[in-house]
Formats: structure tokens, sequence, C-alpha cells
């Protein structure tokens, strides 16, 4: 698991993507943040799901709820986390249940019912305030405790993509994608900005089509020619174009996941639905691959109706067999 994040911009600043990019996040760094050891994380218990169970440097259990905005109920919910733990008690080679039960909250506000919840409980609870800031072209996750004001500060490695002199024919990114973009490097970002021109450059009637957890090109429900998808753990955007399936005798046009992770090649898998899976998908296609024969690099073609130079000859293969199935 990588240790960059997804952001997106707020009115008043910067916040993470989502509550699972914020997980991400904490997961990667805890040890840094708090000096605790993940054990498992959305792990359920008496149909609870806990964001992180870990434990400290003494076996002591701790068990943590994220929030990427203000939430009024956290103290209840690590109430009824820590009943469910303490009655099934799991993982037990890892944790010392003999010592007390570290009851963790982060957000980056805490609403004051917060505060009157914990007043009044038999139990202690540590409140950690984040935030994301930004300082010219860095960002930092910063990190205090609510009682004795303790912080630390961790980078970010995240940027802020400038549009403003991007290619007016072709509508700027949507915010998706920009969250996605922001952990990438630069010559990453370029990479996959000309491919998306590529494509919306191709045919006035392509679409961005933008759905909740991926986005797709082509005319919604009838005729899809490629997919953006997000990879939450490898942080890696991954694509799909929908091509003939190689080596058939009647053409068929099938959804294909491109292996875009090597540059002496590239790679397709026919993936119908969700991401490719080496033990369930078997149809694995290379277009071009290269072995070394009396010193120099020899090129072996196993799909002939595939013969391209790089991914943008794949992508416009997929874009022509679009157009023709209009």
């Amino acid at each position: 698991m990588l240790s960059s994040a997804a952001l997106r911009k707020t009115g008043s600043g910067w916040e993470f993507a989502n509550e699972e990019a914020l997980e991400d996040f904490v997961e990667v760094h805890l040890q840094s943040l708090l000096g605790l050891t993940v054990i498992k994380r959305q792990f359920t218990v008496n149909e609870q799901r806990c964001d992180i169970i870990a434990v400290d440097e003494n076996k002591r259990l701790v068990v943590l709820e994220l929030k990427n905005g203000e939430d009024r109920y956290v103290v209840q919910q690590l109430t009824r986390y820590y009943d469910a733990l303490l009655e099934h008690k799991p993982f037990a080679d890892r944790v010392d249940y003999d010592r007390p039960v570290r009851l963790i909250a982060i957000a980056p506000k805490f609403h004051r019912d917060n505060f009157t919840d914990r007043k009044y409980h038999q139990l202690f609870f540590n409140f950690f305030q984040l935030a994301v800031i930004q300082n010219q072209d860095k960002f930092y996750l910063h990190f205090q405790d609510i009682d004795t004001q303790e912080t630390s500060q961790i980078d970010i490695p995240y940027r802020e993509i400038d549009y403003s002199k991007s290619d007016d024919s072709i509508p700027p990114p949507p915010r998706l994608i920009l969250d996605w973009l922001g952990s990438w490097t630069a010559e990453d970002e370029d990479k996959f900005l000309k491919i998306r021109q590529q494509i919306l450059r191709f045919d006035n009637r392509m679409q961005e089509i933008i759905e909740p957890k991926s986005i797709k090109y082509g005319i919604p429900k009838t005729k899809p020619c490629a997919e953006l998808y997000f990879h939450r753990k490898s942080k890696e955007i991954i694509f799909f174009l929908w091509l003939p399936i190689p080596n058939r005798t009647k053409q068929a046009i099938a959804r294909m996941q491109v292996h875009t992770n090597l540059d002496v090649y590239w790679q397709f898998s026919h993936v119908p639905e969700g991401l490719y899976k080496e033990t369930k998908h078997k149809s694995y296609f290379k277009l071009r691959e290269y072995e070394y024969k009396n010193g120099r690099s020899v090129r072996i073609i196993t799909a002939e109706d595939f013969v391209v130079q790089d991914l943008d000859g794949l992508v416009a293969q997929a874009l022509n067999t679009w157009q023709k199935r209009l």
C-alpha cells in the first residue's frame, strides 16, 4: 500500500476525497502518528464494523474510529465496538486483554455532543483532530491531541493540478479525476491526460460519464468505449477498453483491462466486470513482446489483429471499433 492520498479541494481548503482515502493514509502512517501497529482494518464483530484495530508496544488493544467530517455519534460507536471486542476477544495471540482498551476518535472537527457524551462516560476516549494543510506546493497532515494539544505533521504526497492552460476544446477533467491524479507523478499524469484528450477529441458524440467509482467514455448504457476505475489500495487508475477478442473467427467485442505498468509491451485481459483476477480470468493477451536473440531485441506478435506501437495505438483501435458500432 502506498503512502500517497486522494484529496479534494473545498471552499475553505483541502480534505481527503472520502473516508476510505482517510483510512488508507492513517493506516499506513499509524506507527508514525501514534506509535501503533495495525492488526485489522474494517473488522466486523457482533455486526459492529471497526475502522481500525491496532495494538501498542505493550500489546494493549486500540480501537480507532475515523471520520472525514463532523459526526455526533462517535462515542456511541466506539462504545459498541468496545463491548463486542471484549465479548469475543479476537486476535488473542496479539492482544493482552488484561490491559485496558484504548478508544480513539480521529476527525477534522468534533461536535459538541461528543464532548458531552465523553464527559459523563465511564470509559475514556482520545480525540485527535486532523487537518490537511497546503503550504505553497506541499501538502501536510496536521494531527493534534485535543486534550494535550500535542501536534505532529506528516507529508502528504500530493500535487495541486493546474489546468488553466488546458485545451479549450476539451472540458476540464471532472473533480473525481483531479482527486485521483494528485497522488501521481507529473509524468504519469501527462500520459493519462493525453489519453483522455485522444478519446474526447475523436468524435463529438463521445461522452464522459461520471459514476460513483468509475468514469466511462462512450454513449451511456449502450455503446461504451473506455472506462477508468480508481483502485483504492494501490492508488492506481485501472484502464479498460472495449476491443475485439483476438483470434476469433467471428468478431466479438469485450471489455478488456489494460495492463499499462510495463514499458516493453502492452497486455490486456478479458474482464467482463470488476477487476482482473488471475485465478478467475484466464483470457490474457500479449500485444507485443520482446525477446533477445543474438544480442538484440526481436519483436514477437501474438495477437495479429492488434499490431500497435504503444498504448495510444491500442486506444485508437478501441476508438475505431467503437465508431463502427454506432
